[in-house]
């Protein structure tokens, strides 16, 4: 401590939080990128288990070391631009993707105290940050100089965009009813209330209260990970696709991209509509277990709907965003309004 003031001086104590705040960064960063790597590993063993297949199981015990594999082939192959491509925003569209579901991790809490950056507008962060992922893809079709390659960016950006507002909406009524934007006080709000001293907390959690809202958000986010059935960004039996052009590192940076996302989403659902690290019955202590097992879950709800349901048209995607669930969430803007201004209010 003596020899840091006397080469820093009087920084010596904003170089010490600098310091420490980028170990927090890595303690998060680096775990959340492993267990990107293992979500794809346990993506196909479920879906393999569900339609009586084996998945990955060659590479080391049980198959566990095929996501390192992976990776050290993508890391090999050689990363091809087309000849008239924008080499710069070609190379710039996957950290666009990719960087926004990293970013936003710094407000997420795992308990009360353990949080990066415990703002007041976590939620309203949150929500800023990731809709610049949308810009990532409309820029890796564009800089491809391939008209495939345009069209399913396009695409791409207008399902996301429609079912952000669908999802912006979900979260508005949350807001409402929790009176505020930082996602502690969301969660401690869920843990109040007559079920709560009952020792029934799960009820007293905004997935019941709120549950056209709680389906809504549900479906919004695999629309907006553009996992299937609205897989619409790939394509993979079309050639049309956002990323068609990309190989190597590119091409895996934008599947990182969508398993961070699709791990982000489903804490999101935890914290906002879930209770986060709050028991679900009062005799068990509350916990950070209790954050990752729903985050789990939530996962789990991706690969079943992946292993279950056909890919939708188009029409019918961008039917179902603007045409049903943006009417839901207006109508049931105005009810919780409603009912909040009534004597049954039951988020005092």
């Amino acid at each position: 401590m003596q020899f840091g003031q006397d080469v820093f001086g009087s920084n010596w104590q904003n170089v010490l939080t600098l310091v420490w705040t980028l170990i927090k960064v890595i303690l998060i960063i680096a775990p959340l990128l492993l267990i990107v790597a293992y979500v794809t590993f346990c993506e196909r063993k479920v879906i393999g288990w569900m339609q009586v297949r084996i998945g990955p199981n060659r590479v080391g015990p049980w198959g566990l070391i095929q996501p390192i594999a992976d990776g050290l082939k993508l890391m090999l192959k050689e990363v091809t631009i087309p000849s008239g491509a924008d080499k710069s925003v070609f190379l710039l569209a996957p950290v666009f993707a990719f960087a926004p579901a990293l970013v936003a991790w710094a407000v997420i809490p795992f308990n009360d105290v353990l949080v990066l950056a415990n703002v007041n507008a976590s939620l309203l962060f949150i929500m800023g940050v990731t809709s610049i992922g949308v810009y990532g893809i409309v820029l890796a079709g564009w800089a491809s100089n391939s008209k495939y390659a345009f069209l399913g960016g396009m695409r791409s950006a207008a399902q996301m965009v429609s079912y952000e507002v669908a999802m912006g909406l979900a979260l508005v009524v949350v807001l409402m009813v929790s009176n505020s934007l930082n996602l502690v006080d969301i969660v401690k709000g869920q843990g109040q209330g007559r079920f709560a001293d009952m020792g029934l907390g799960f009820l007293s959690w905004n997935w019941l209260s709120l549950l056209p809202m709680f389906v809504v958000y549900m479906v919004s986010i695999v629309a907006e990970t553009n996992r299937a059935p609205f897989d619409m960004a790939e394509g993979e039996s079309e050639i049309v696709g956002y990323h068609v052009e990309y190989s190597g590192m590119a091409f895996a940076v934008f599947q990182l991209a969508e398993y961070s996302a699709m791990i982000l989403c489903s804490t999101m659902v935890s914290l906002v509509f879930l209770g986060g690290w709050l028991s679900p019955v009062g005799f068990l202590p509350d916990s950070a277990f209790w954050l990752f097992a729903k985050i789990s879950s939530i996962i789990f709800f991706f690969f079943w709907i992946r292993a279950t349901f056909p890919r939708y048209r188009y029409d019918q995607i961008m039917r179902l965003g603007w045409k049903v669930f943006i009417p839901v969430c207006l109508v049931w803007l105005l009810v919780v309004g409603c009912w909040m201004m009534s004597p049954w209010n039951i988020w005092k």
